[in-house]
């Protein structure tokens, strides 16, 4: 578990892709205090298992199922990667609850300054725009960000200076690619209403092939509304 406050930028070493397993050999400082062999690091949102360390940096693996999922294949040598030791239990929670798995790729589409900000706006699956909101919390190669806006096919975050020194964000121009994670908590809801109501949010749930029919919640009557929740204990 992780908080999505980038403790550092580390640099690709080397990415070794065999047949059936990646090894990711990474640069870092800050990140090597108390690391071990099978930690986990977040590596630009990834959550990876360290299998080999030295003075100045790690080892891991990468299974196939990440490689095609996440940005991890298009890195090489010299290139930053935002770096994230595991939350500890005595840890503050600054940031927001991270998993490390990466749920699909987005690709910048603009960034504008505005102020002393950076806004970035970010093309996303449409299979996880459902599931950013406005004000919400939102993954961007596992940096913890604030949804600023969500359109049909798109979202918007803004940057601090801070975030966008220390972060490879600062660094990114249109077109680049960006590991997403949603916020955890909004798909735990949709599974205890899907649990409940047969569907959540009057959606069908992503790869369910539900499409509602014989369902006594079709045609709205299982949308989600506040007299719903108020109900159920929200």
């Amino acid at each position: 578990m992780f908080t999505g406050l980038v403790e550092e930028m580390g640099a690709v070493e080397r990415l070794r892709e065999g047949t059936d397993l990646c090894k990711l050999s990474l640069r870092a400082r800050q990140v090597l205090e108390g690391l071990r062999i099978g930690d986990s690091v977040a590596v630009n949102g990834v959550c990876l298992t360290v299998t080999e360390r030295n003075s100045d940096g790690f080892t891991a693996d990468v299974m196939p199922e990440t490689v095609r999922r996440t940005t991890l294949r298009a890195l090489r040598p010299g290139d930053r990667v935002n770096l994230e030791r595991a939350l500890r239990p005595s840890d503050r929670l600054d940031g927001h609850i991270v998993q490390g798995h990466v749920e699909g790729v987005g690709t910048i589409a603009r960034i504008r300054p505005e102020g002393n900000a950076l806004v970035y706006g970010i093309t996303a699956p449409v299979e996880l725009l459902p599931y950013i909101v406005p004000k919400g919390s939102i993954a961007v190669d596992g940096i913890s960000l604030t949804v600023t806006e969500v359109g049909p096919s798109s979202f918007g975050v803004s940057l601090i200076p801070h975030t966008a020194a220390r972060t490879t964000l600062g660094f990114r121009k249109p077109g680049d690619r960006v590991n997403l994670e949603t916020d955890i908590l909004a798909r735990y809801l949709e599974r205890f209403l899907a649990g409940r109501f047969g569907t959540a949010a009057g959606m069908d749930s992503p790869g369910a092939g539900n499409t509602g029919r014989g369902n006594p919640q079709a045609d709205g009557e299982g949308d989600l509304t506040l007299e719903l929740l108020q109900q159920n204990g929200f």
